[in-house]
């Protein structure tokens, strides 16, 4: 049995986990998911969110070792707990995720991507500290296999803070395992730039599902068992 932590990416919360949660149970696993600053039922204000309160929430969610799992955005902030604090960090796993790079921010990183599938999505608020995702074009670029969760989904899509995005990586070593899961048709990360974020680590640390960007929705049950054999090393 292996204890999860189910990180998610941007604009989105620990609602993203619902299916794949039970299917973990169902696995013998514990997995819990949490939403981040100003995510789901975090009330925390836009102004006050920073890559290091969204690295804080993660580590005050762990009480014994676990699987840290982040999807998209969510990347960045496992990385930065696990530079702050791996006592407790078994694995981080990066599903459909941006890697950091030290001294790099998420933007900056994202830029890097031969080509921006997202970036037609996204809106800038006038509060000049957030951004959200074109509700619609939410099925295209996150739910095109699974279209029928929109209903669920769409609504809850929230304010996503800029100031974590923006803030580089720290330089600092993360001394835990890795591993990556690619989304092949995913449509909001470009597979290729996954497969080149993950081309550091080892071939048996390298999986990928045949999904959209949304796997906890288009496969619970796949990724879940993909998840037990990467515990299960």
């Amino acid at each position: 049995m292996a204890r999860f932590l189910l990180i998610h990416g941007a604009s989105h919360g620990a609602w993203a986990w619902r299916d794949v949660i039970p299917a973990l149970e169902a696995l013998g696993h514990e997995a819990h998911a949490i939403d981040l600053p100003s995510h789901g039922d975090d009330v925390t204000p836009l102004a006050d969110v920073t890559l290091d309160l969204y690295a804080q929430a993660v580590l005050d969610a762990l009480d014994g070792p676990s699987v840290v799992v982040g999807h998209s955005m969510g990347g960045y902030p496992i990385t930065r707990a696990a530079q702050i604090d791996a006592s407790n960090v078994a694995r981080l796993v990066y599903l459909c995720a941006y890697v950091p790079r030290p001294g790099l921010s998420l933007a900056e990183m994202r830029r890097q991507a031969d080509t921006q599938p997202l970036l037609e999505a996204i809106r800038r608020n006038p509060d000049g500290l957030s951004m959200h995702f074109d509700p619609d074009m939410a099925e295209a670029k996150f739910y095109h296999d699974c279209a029928e969760v929109l209903d669920y989904a769409v609504p809850r899509l929230c304010d996503q803070a800029l100031a974590p995005m923006e803030t580089a990586l720290p330089e600092g070593a993360v001394d835990v395992p890795r591993s990556f899961v690619v989304g092949e048709d995913d449509r909001a990360i470009p597979p290729d730039f996954q497969r080149r974020m993950a081309a550091d680590l080892p071939e048996a640390d390298r999986h990928a599902l045949p999904s959209s960007h949304s796997p906890f929705f288009s496969m619970p049950g796949r990724l879940a068992a993909l998840l037990d054999a990467i515990a299960r090393g």
